[in-house]
């Protein structure tokens, strides 16, 4: 998965900070826009984990910051709920011109409000998802309610939030009153899915049997048992994106997998170097896999490197080869683990230390089961009979030929 840094300027100038994850073949077959809860950030670990969760289901996801949060610019009194769903809508507009117009919005908490007022005006949207999100908007206000008595609408005031402070203003509380978000969930008609925690202390679970009753089919719940309103713990995001990814399925159209044809050949390699860097697709008739090289080689990291893939074929072969061996004798054989790494030393029969390397493969074998100490040798010999071992232990003859088009 690749995460690229992004700077998007909204309808009003102001600069907002966005990151776009996309799945480790950097091509995704839909986009989705994630907008973070209230007074949060694009960086809470939830948002990340979430967003990183959709990649696997072949998503590209975009998690920016609000204006006056995180790393956007802007000032937070200036954030109105309005601006928020603005905001919403500018990054939307910025996707369609560069990417392509996203079909799921994700919304957690204030955002989630934010995701159904904007996929009610945005026509390219095609499911949302809300995470412990309220019923109405102006439900946020118990945060600080104590704290803004008599504030007239172009008053100022600090609140504390959370232990931190933050600047807002009466026309923030007024658009908080004014929206009706009720009447915009139940003219929606976009499939939604709620996901909110029976334990929420700060959205209450009242909320998502509100946001259900008004909504119209399609609509789902999941409920996130013992998860808190922030999902504090990774395996509750985590948990999260995996039912966003799998619901959506049901609602967008299934992205046809274009297999490279092999040609009559076992496996076919293909790399888009304009594209892709080092990043290249291994395809196997029905099969496939992505290779690439690390980081400090001006790799992306987003697959084995080809040495890694090499070990990989080894550690397979020798592992099956075991496992047939030990059935066939019939031994108390129940794991094996096979740990492999290639390196390049000195010959000890080179002239000098410089003159010549080899290849070096180090095998190291662990076994699982009730084995006596004959059996455990015999399985060592075994694991260098495999067919792969003998393939690279011995003199290999290549055949090289140009396909034209």
């Amino acid at each position: 998965m690749k995460s690229s840094k992004l700077k998007i300027e909204n309808s009003k100038g102001v600069e907002l900070h966005a990151q776009l994850e996309l799945p480790a073949n950097q091509k995704p077959s839909h986009y989705a826009i994630f907008a973070h809860c209230f007074t949060c950030s694009s960086s809470l670990s939830a948002v990340r984990n979430i967003s990183r969760a959709l990649t696997q289901d072949g998503f590209g996801v975009l998690r920016f910051d609000f204006t006056g949060l995180g790393r956007s610019e802007g000032e937070f009194k200036d954030s109105h709920f309005s601006a928020n769903v603005q905001d919403l809508i500018d990054v939307h507009h910025y996707m369609v011109e560069n990417y392509q117009a996203p079909k799921l919005l994700v919304g957690h908490s204030l955002g989630g409000a934010a995701v159904l007022v904007a996929a009610s005006k945005l026509e390219d949207i095609k499911a949302v998802a809300t995470i412990g999100a309220p019923a109405t908007v102006d439900h946020v206000k118990h945060l600080f309610s104590d704290q803004i008595d008599g504030l007239e609408e172009n008053d100022t005031a600090k609140v504390n939030i959370g232990g931190r402070p933050f600047a807002i203003d009466g026309n923030f509380i007024k658009e908080l009153e004014e929206t009706d978000l009720p009447s915009i969930i139940e003219n929606l008609r976009k499939p939604l899915l709620i996901l909110h925690s029976p334990v929420d202390t700060i959205v209450g679970i009242k909320n998502a049997e509100n946001i259900y009753k008004k909504a119209h089919h399609p609509k789902s719940f999941i409920t996130l048992d013992q998860a808190d309103h922030l999902l504090s713990k990774s395996e509750d995001s985590q948990y999260v994106g995996d039912v966003i990814g799998t619901w959506v399925k049901r609602y967008f159209p299934i992205e046809e997998h274009k297999m490279l044809d092999p040609q009559g050949e076992q496996v076919v390699g293909h790399l888009n170097i304009v594209e892709d860097d080092f990043t290249t697709t291994i395809q196997t008739k029905t099969h496939d896999l992505i290779a690439d090289e690390p980081a400090s080689v001006g790799g992306n990291d987003f697959g084995p490197s080809p040495y890694e893939l090499l070990n990989a074929g080894l550690v397979a072969c020798t592992a099956m080869t075991l496992k047939m061996y030990a059935e066939r004798k019939k031994w108390d054989l129940k794991e094996v683990l096979v740990y492999t790494s290639h390196s390049k030393k000195h010959s000890e029969d080179a002239e000098s230390e410089s003159s010549k390397k080899i290849d070096f493969i180090t095998k190291k074998l662990k076994f699982v089961g009730n084995l006596e100490a004959a059996q455990v040798e015999k399985l060592k010999d075994i694991a260098s009979r495999c067919p792969v071992h003998k393939t690279l232990a011995s003199e290999v003859k290549f055949s090289t030929e140009i396909i034209e088009d």
